[in-house]
């Protein structure tokens, strides 16, 4: 890492060690030098704060980031168009693995990074290289 790099470009990712293209995010950002902070959200938890200021500064409504595989979306009504935002948001703060993963914030801007090259965009240098855990090679 170059030295105040971090300081200088904070970079948060709410990340889910569980998800391949989450840690394909967390190793691009750490190939390109930085340190983030990491927040392993379903195990943290979220905030009606956190999530509100995520979606404002991302332009999203909440099912724009819910989850649906391998989570209780559709059971608990979710995925049924007129289940409100409000309801959408409560089911996050209950259950937060029906946040989708990950969100990258970075002072460029928030996103949700996927693909995880998405990440890219974000940072302020980008690695030099990058193959994800699966072989394939980023193309930088």
């Amino acid at each position: 890492m170059q030295p105040g790099m971090t300081e200088s470009f904070p970079i948060t990712i709410y990340h889910n060690p569980k998800c391949g293209t989450s840690r394909n995010a967390l190793a691009m950002i750490a190939a390109a030098g930085y340190a983030p902070t990491v927040v392993e959200y379903v195990r943290a938890g979220w905030t009606r704060p956190q999530l509100d200021m995520i979606l404002a500064d991302m332009g999203a409504a909440p099912r724009e980031i819910m989850r649906t595989k391998g989570t209780p979306a559709e059971e608990l009504g979710l995925t049924d168009p007129a289940a409100s935002d409000e309801v959408i948001l409560a089911a996050m703060l209950e259950h937060p693995i029906l946040v989708n993963r990950p969100i990258v914030v970075t002072p460029k801007g928030t996103k949700l990074c996927r693909p995880s090259e998405v990440v890219l965009d974000l940072l302020e240098h980008r690695p030099e290289s990058f193959t994800k855990e699966d072989g394939e090679v980023v193309k930088l």
